[in-house]
């Protein structure tokens, strides 16, 4: 190992190589950062049967031990901050209360903090399942963070004007993925029942609301597979369905069932504030995408050439039944799709971005 590189502590909400959003901004990195000299270590905040109760509806007296629980590491963890001189914080350091912990870090440990988010955190957007936890978060937070941060780390152009209203230090280190090692193969299509995907989580699954009634129309007059990949079954009656529980060692397999990737979203400032992951992960695959134009999905996806940008329900049911016409020829969209990601989504593309987040601002 390289002498001289600084130690680097990883303060994040999940356990490691659960959470979309860590997997697919830094966890991907870690072997980078190695590679590159530096040691780290990492501190999740809630732990694995913490995840599980989370988001399970009920639990409440649980749910709120296991914060407690967080929140007593969290602060014995501040007794180890001399070892570090920088501290990489992604979304908040608690989920809970005023950001005293980040207030600590910076001010009075005085580290370099690198503040990570990849959402329009200061809105609120909490789920169901949690929303008691609603009344003890503060969104104010988020401001407070980037004012104090070393630097920011922003996951598109959204996020990174806000967070440039508190901080001048602010880098837009998108959502990437790892086209060499995880998602490093590529549709092969069989001309047969066409497959259109979605994946996802129970929070997100409540977009595609916009689209089941196009397709149950189409599924009058065509014979094809909707699939659906996340944590929790849907509750909407598509006689096509398809439900596949997301299982980390299959996401891959599962993933290339899809002919055809889709992502529905509405356009408001939550919405805007994504990072165009499903986009990302259906292209890297070499799977067409259909989307929302809300975003950063404009300028991931290229209309007509790697995928389709659909904003009203007819220009969804337009392409969604010139696919099923076999008018359009999915294998054409394929390389487009996938070498647009390797070129400006990837980790590979995206490696010394992501590792100048640790060296001075010019």
């Amino acid at each position: 190992m390289k002498s001289g590189h600084p130690k680097i502590l990883f303060l994040v909400p999940y356990p490691l190589g659960i959470a979309p959003s860590q997997r697919f901004r830094f966890e991907q990195y870690f072997d980078r950062l190695k590679e590159a000299g530096y040691e780290f270590d990492v501190k999740p905040f809630l732990d694995e049967r913490a995840m599980h109760y989370l988001y399970e509806p009920g639990n409440f007296f649980r749910k709120v031990w296991k914060v407690k629980l967080g929140l007593w590491k969290r602060l014995l963890q501040l007794f180890r901050l001399g070892e570090y001189q920088y501290v990489f914080v992604h979304r908040e350091a608690a989920p809970i209360g005023p950001p005293v912990l980040e207030w600590l870090i910076t001010k009075i440990f005085r580290k370099k903090v690198i503040f990570d988010f990849d959402d329009a955190i200061w809105l609120k957007n909490t789920s169901s399942t949690n929303s008691v936890i609603s009344f003890f978060k503060r969104y104010r937070n988020a401001e407070n963070v980037c004012s104090w941060a070393w630097k920011v780390s922003c996951g598109n152009d959204y996020l990174a004007d806000h967070a440039r209203k508190f901080n001048k230090n602010v880098v837009v280190n998108p959502t990437t993925i790892d086209t060499e090692n995880h998602h490093n193969r590529v549709k092969e299509f069989s001309g047969e029942k066409v497959t259109i995907g979605w994946t996802g989580t129970h929070s997100t699954i409540k977009y595609l609301d916009a689209i089941v009634p196009i397709l149950k129309k189409l599924e009058k007059e065509f014979d094809f597979n909707v699939l659906v990949i996340a944590d929790r079954k849907p509750d909407f009656d598509l006689k096509s369905l398809q439900f596949v529980a997301w299982n980390k060692q299959s996401e891959i397999d599962d993933l290339l069932k899809m002919d055809v990737g889709v992502m529905p979203l509405e356009n408001d400032k939550w919405a805007n504030g994504k990072c165009g992951f499903k986009a990302l992960q259906y292209m890297a695959l070499g799977i067409p995408a259909i989307v929302s134009p809300v975003g950063v999905n404009t300028k991931i996806v290229d209309h007509g050439t790697n995928g389709w940008l659909c904003q009203s329900p007819e220009e969804w049911e337009r392409v969604l039944r010139q696919i099923l016409e076999k008018q359009l020829e999915l294998k054409d969209f394929s390389v487009a799709a996938r070498t647009k990601i390797e070129a400006h989504y990837s980790v590979k593309s995206n490696t010394l971005n992501f590792l100048h987040l640790f060296a001075n601002p010019e």
